[in-house]
C-alpha cells in the first residue's frame, strides 16, 4: 500500500497544483517523498509537473515526471480519445508500485474525482486502486459548498479516507463552518491566491497553515 496522500480537487483550476507545492514545502524534511501527476492533458500549454518544480524548489529528484501526458486541454478520456488512444489503470500502477516502498506520494488528480479517465474509468477508480486517502482542494467563494459536498460524498460512497481540505482563495469564514458542519471534515488550511505566486511566498503561506500539522502522520 502507498503512503501520503492524494490531491483532488472540487473542479479544474481550483488549486490542486499550488496545495500540492505548499505539501511539498511543509513535508521538505521527509527524505523520500514525491510528487506525482499520473495524468496530464493540455501539457503543451499546462504542465502542472514543471509549476510545482518552480513553486516548490524541489529537484528533479523529488518529482516522478511519467505518466500518462495529452496534448489536448480537455478531459483525459477526450483528450485520449483525440489521441487516438486510451488511459489504462495497469501502467500507471506499474509506476507506482515500482518504487521503494520507503516513499511517501503527493499524487495530484486531474480534474475532479468523477472525471472520466477511459470508457469505464473515473479519477475516483485511480484513487482507489492507489489506495491513499484524499485532500480536497475546494475554492472559498460561492458555490463552493455544494462542490464540496459533492465531492466528499463521491469519496465515501467508495469508502476512501478523506484527511482533509484546502480552502483557497479569499478567507470565508461562512462557507468554511458550513462545509465542516455539514461534511464533518476539518478544513486543515485556508490558502490565499497570492499575487505574485512565488516560491517564497508560497513557503511562507504553507507554514502559515497551522492546520497542516494534521496531516503529519501520513508523511511519518
Amino acid at each position: 500500500m502507498l503512503r501520503g496522500l492524494f490531491v483532488t480537487g472540487t473542479d479544474t483550476g481550483v488549486g490542486k497544483t499550488v496545495v500540492s507545492a505548499a505539501l511539498l514545502h511543509r513535508f521538505a524534511r521527509v527524505p523520500a517523498l514525491r510528487y506525482w501527476k499520473p495524468v496530464q492533458t493540455g501539457i503543451e500549454q499546462d504542465d502542472d509537473t514543471a509549476d510545482v518544480v518552480r513553486l516548490s524548489g524541489v529537484g528533479d529528484d523529488r518529482v516522478v515526471d511519467a505518466g500518462v501526458r495529452l496534448p489536448r486541454p480537455l478531459s483525459p478520456h477526450l483528450s485520449a480519445a483525440l489521441a487516438h488512444t486510451a488511459i489504462s489503470l495497469a501502467p500507471l500502477m506499474d509506476l507506482a508500485w515500482s518504487r521503494d516502498d520507503t516513499t511517501h506520494w503527493i499524487v495530484e488528480g486531474a480534474g475532479g474525482v468523477l472525471v472520466p479517465l477511459n470508457e469505464h474509468d473515473l479519477m475516483v477508480d485511480l484513487i482507489t486502486v492507489l489506495g491513499l486517502p484524499v485532500l480536497i482542494a475546494a475554492r472559498s467563494g460561492l458555490g463552493t459548498i455544494n462542490h464540496t459536498l459533492l465531492t466528499v460524498e463521491a469519496l465515501r460512497a467508495r469508502a476512501i479516507p478523506i484527511a482533509g481540505i484546502v480552502m483557497v482563495g479569499e478567507p470565508n469564514p461562512d462557507n468554511r463552518i458550513a462545509i465542516e458542519t455539514r461534511a464533518h471534515v476539518t478544513v486543515v488550511g485556508e490558502l490565499p491566491r497570492l499575487d505574485p505566486l512565488t516560491p517564497e511566498a508560497l513557503q511562507a503561506a504553507a507554514t502559515a497553515m497551522t492546520g497542516f500539522a494534521e496531516l503529519d502522520s501520513y508523511f511519518s
